[in-house]
């Protein structure tokens, strides 16, 4: 990190030695517009991914964790997403997104698109590249409200359900405040991986069409590998280190994570 901070102020190629120039990179980078809308679209990213992944994998991971063999079926099933490598991902939704013989040239008329071309239609590329991910990664957060969930104490639910509580009603009182802990550190994953995604996006779209998937990461490799501007690169990787670690200091500040204790003494 403190080399990538000095390379930051260095004019290099990667080729030839690093040569100081003070502030010039970080003066570019205050008027590069393509970083300011990369930067925008990494915070989109980094807030939907946490309001959809967390939407999804929470409930799905407390149904998850019930004992009957069907949900240790589904489990099982549900999770190989996970294995499989970004890179395959990327060309998997690629081939189903491909307008011409991909699954999408058959829905795309049924939800209003009509050439079928989702990955090239610049309103709904960000949005392709959000669902892929989400899909990549949302079985991992399953799976820890999942195992999280079969660690609440049965006792709780049972005296729940003799004081007549209902199912919802032992989600929200119950389940929920107990995985406090668990929704923080699934948040604070979710929002640091959400800053350094990559790979999908360069296979998938590319940051096309135009920029409109260009986030700050992939910026941060076509100024660095295809530009062969390394300084100003390294100047893009800063801001990405200070964002992210400067979010999960302030999420386990704002949540009070450093100070919980187990709730289970006693039971």
């Amino acid at each position: 990190m403190l080399a990538l901070v000095y390379l930051s102020f260095t004019s290099y190629d990667g080729l030839n030695p690093p040569v100081f120039v003070g502030l010039q990179n970080w003066q570019t980078l205050a008027g590069d517009q393509i970083f300011l809308d990369s930067l925008r679209l990494s915070g989109m990213l980094t807030l939907l991914s946490w309001l959809l992944q967390t939407a999804v994998a929470l409930p799905l991971g407390v149904y998850l964790a019930g004992k009957e063999r069907t949900r240790a079926v589904l489990a099982a099933i549900f999770f190989v997403p996970q294995l499989m490598s970004g890179a395959a991902i990327a060309v998997l939704w690629g081939t189903l997104f491909d307008p011409n013989f991909g699954l999408a040239s058959v829905l795309g008329p049924l939800v209003g698109v009509p050439d079928g071309n989702f990955i090239g239609n610049p309103s709904l590329a960000f949005y392709v590249v959000l669902f892929v991910i989400s899909w990549q990664f949302m079985p991992f957060h399953t799976l820890l409200y999942q195992g999280a969930t079969r660690a609440i104490p049965e006792s709780l639910y049972e005296a729940a359900t003799l004081d007549g509580a209902g199912r919802w009603r032992q989600f929200r009182s119950i389940t929920v405040p107990q995985l406090r802990a668990t929704i923080i550190t699934s948040g604070v994953l979710i929002v640091v991986g959400s800053l350094t995604y990559f790979e999908i996006v360069l296979i998938l779209t590319n940051g096309g069409p135009g920029t409109a998937t260009r986030i700050l990461p992939l910026h941060m490799y076509v100024e660095g590998f295809r530009s062969f501007q390394m300084g100003y690169s390294a100047a893009l990787a800063v801001v990405l280190l200070v964002i992210g670690t400067a979010l999960s200091l302030v999420i386990t500040r704002v949540t009070g994570y450093r100070q919980m204790a187990s709730q289970r003494e006693g039971l």
